[in-house]
C-alpha cells in the first residue's frame, strides 16, 4: 500500500464496483460520472498495489485480493452508515413509505392479506409494493432495493438476516365428485392425474422437466424417495389457479395445509390429509443487513412477525367422510 490514509469515498467506489463489476453502472448507482469512477478506481489500484478488477471476455472480474476485501469494505461502510444515521424514531401512523416486499404465491395467499389489515390499521398511510420472486433477485434484497423477501428458501446468501415465520403440513385438495374419496389410498392417489404447483426460487423462472423428480418439490421428492412416482398433468406457479383446477373431477392438488384451507367452505372442494408422510415446509422471511437497523425496517419485521403468530394454525386435514 502506498501511503497510510485512504478517502473513505474511495471505499465507497470499490464497494460499488465490487458490486457492479461494472464501471457504468456503478458510477450511475453513486450518482457520479464514470470519468471520476474510472480516477477513483486508478487510485483504489495504486493504494492498494493491485489491479482489484481485471476486464475479461465476460466483463470486470475481482482480483483474488479484491474478493478478500469485499466483505471487510461492506462491514466498515455498514458501521458508519450506522454511527451519522440520526436515530429518528419510526411513526407508522405518520408514514407514507412504501415497502417492498418480495412474497411467494403462498405467502402472498397465506399471510399478506392478513398483513395489509393490520398495516391498513396502524400505518394507514403507507404502501405495500408485493413482488414475485421472478420479479427480483438475491442481489436486489441484499443492495435494500427489496425490503423484505418472504418464501420458502432452500439457498440463502449467509450475509442476509431471517426469521421463520411458521411451518406447514400438507394437505390434498380435490373435487367432492372425484371418484378417488371412495378409497383415498396411496394406490389410488398414485393412479390419479395431479396438479403440480411451486415456485421457491428467485430470478427468472424456467420451465418445469416432468422427469426432475429432485427440482419438482418436496412432494414429489418424498414420493421418490418411497419409489413412486405421480401423473402431474398441469404445471403452475399460482395457488389459486390450482385451487380452481382442483374443481375438475379427476384432479389434485397436494398443497400446503393453510392454503387448502383457504378453500374450506368452498362446498365444491374437499380437504384431506395425504395417504403419506410429507416433510412440513418452513415459510421464512429475509433482508439485507444494510436495512438491520432501521427503525422503518424493524416496525416492518416486528408487524410481519407479530401478523404470523397471531394467524391461526391450521387444523390437521380432516380425513374423507
Amino acid at each position: 500500500m502506498n501511503g497510510s490514509k485512504i478517502d473513505l469515498n474511495l471505499l465507497v467506489y470499490l464497494d460499488a464496483l465490487l458490486r457492479e463489476r461494472n464501471v457504468t453502472r456503478a458510477a450511475y448507482s453513486l450518482g457520479i460520472s464514470q470519468p471520476a469512477l474510472s480516477n477513483g478506481l486508478r487510485r483504489l489500484r495504486d493504494y492498494f498495489g493491485d489491479p482489484l478488477l481485471v476486464r475479461t471476455s465476460e466483463g470486470m472480474a475481482p482480483t483474488e485480493q479484491a474478493l478478500e476485501l469485499q466483505p471487510m469494505i461492506r462491514d466498515v461502510l455498514v458501521q458508519v452508515d450506522q454511527a451519522i444515521q440520526p436515530r429518528k424514531p419510526f411513526d407508522p401512523a405518520s408514514s407514507k413509505r412504501v415497502f417492498r416486499i418480495m412474497a411467494s404465491d403462498y405467502a402472498e395467499s397465506t399471510l399478506i392479506p392478513d398483513l395489509l389489515r393490520r398495516v391498513r390499521i396502524e400505518a394507514p398511510q403507507i404502501t405495500l409494493d408485493i413482488l414475485t420472486p421472478s420479479d427480483v433477485s438475491f442481489h436486489d434484497v441484499e443492495q435494500g432495493r427489496v425490503d423484505m423477501a418472504i418464501n420458502r428458501f432452500d439457498d440463502m446468501p449467509q450475509s442476509f438476516h431471517q426469521r421463520t415465520l411458521w411451518r406447514d403440513n400438507f394437505s390434498c385438495l380435490m373435487s367432492r365428485s372425484n371418484p378417488i374419496l371412495e378409497e383415498f389410498t396411496l394406490d389410488n392417489y398414485l393412479r390419479a392425474r395431479h396438479i403440480w404447483v411451486s415456485k421457491t426460487g428467485m430470478g427468472i423462472g424456467v420451465g418445469v422437466d416432468p422427469e426432475d423428480v429432485q427440482r419438482l418439490g418436496w412432494v414429489d421428492e418424498t414420493l421418490g424417495k418411497l419409489g413412486h412416482k405421480r401423473t402431474i398433468t398441469v404445471f403452475t406457479r399460482h395457488y389459486h389457479v390450482a385451487m380452481q383446477l382442483s374443481q375438475n373431477n379427476d384432479l389434485i392438488a397436494t398443497l400446503p395445509t393453510r392454503a387448502a384451507r383457504l378453500q374450506q367452505d368452498n362446498p365444491q372442494l374437499v380437504v384431506l390429509a395425504p395417504p403419506f408422510e410429507i416433510e412440513p415446509i418452513e415459510l421464512k422471511m429475509a433482508w439485507s443487513p444494510l436495512l438491520h437497523h432501521t427503525p422503518a425496517h424493524q416496525w416492518l419485521r416486528r408487524t410481519i412477525g407479530s401478523v404470523a403468530e397471531a394467524s391461526k394454525t391450521p387444523r390437521a386435514a380432516v380425513a374423507a367422510c
